[in-house]
């Protein structure tokens, strides 16, 4: 069990370093990125991928939250999601989020509902500019992927960069602090 959290430890420290900065070929530094972490959760599993990622980036976080929750029921909350989706309802949000030109890179979590992004986060983008911006979006789910989720977001933010996600298994989300560092590294290569 040591061991093991002092291999998290080391990739915790390792991510923050490579993220303080993005450096040039030659060693010179380039640009320091500023970093933003958003995500609305339902059910708390994109809560832990999120605070994972800001852990490591040392970037911001923001939740997006509903002003009246859904339901906790599983069928309950699969009846609303269906409604919404196919009136192309979009819930509404707390407000409390600005400054979305004051980032460079924002990892966008979101569980994945109908195959792509949670109702909430459609609010959310749609109040938002990230024109110029890369988004790097992440999922949990039971196991249905990204579905269409960077080209959904594409069309809610056509003037950002939308970066390939990442989906990670809600089975699996409390095992996967190396898999987010290599994808986190990854993504980070792809921001330069």
């Amino acid at each position: 069990m040591k061991k093991i959290l002092c291999g998290a430890l080391v990739l915790l420290i390792l991510a923050g370093i490579v993220l303080a900065q993005i450096v040039s070929p030659n060693g010179k530094e380039e640009k320091t990125l500023k970093i933003l972490v958003v995500y609305y959760s339902h059910s708390g599993n994109t809560r832990e991928i999120a605070n994972m990622l800001k852990d490591l980036t040392g970037g911001d976080i923001f939740e997006i939250q509903t002003t009246a929750p859904y339901p906790a029921e599983y069928n309950a909350i699969v009846k609303q999601v269906k409604k919404e989706k196919n009136s192309g309802i979009k819930p509404q949000i707390k407000n409390g989020f600005a400054g979305s030109q004051n980032y460079d890179l924002v990892f966008l979590g979101s569980p994945c509902w109908f195959g792509t992004i949670a109702t909430p986060v459609e609010t959310f983008l749609s109040r938002q500019d990230f024109s110029g911006k890369t988004i790097v979006p992440f999922v949990t789910s039971g196991g249905s992927g990204l579905g269409s989720i960077e080209r959904d977001i594409s069309v809610l933010q056509p003037s950002a960069n939308v970066a390939p996600g990442r989906a990670f298994n809600r089975s699996s989300v409390k095992s996967t602090q190396k898999e987010i560092a290599d994808w986190l590294a990854s993504s980070l290569r792809q921001a330069r």
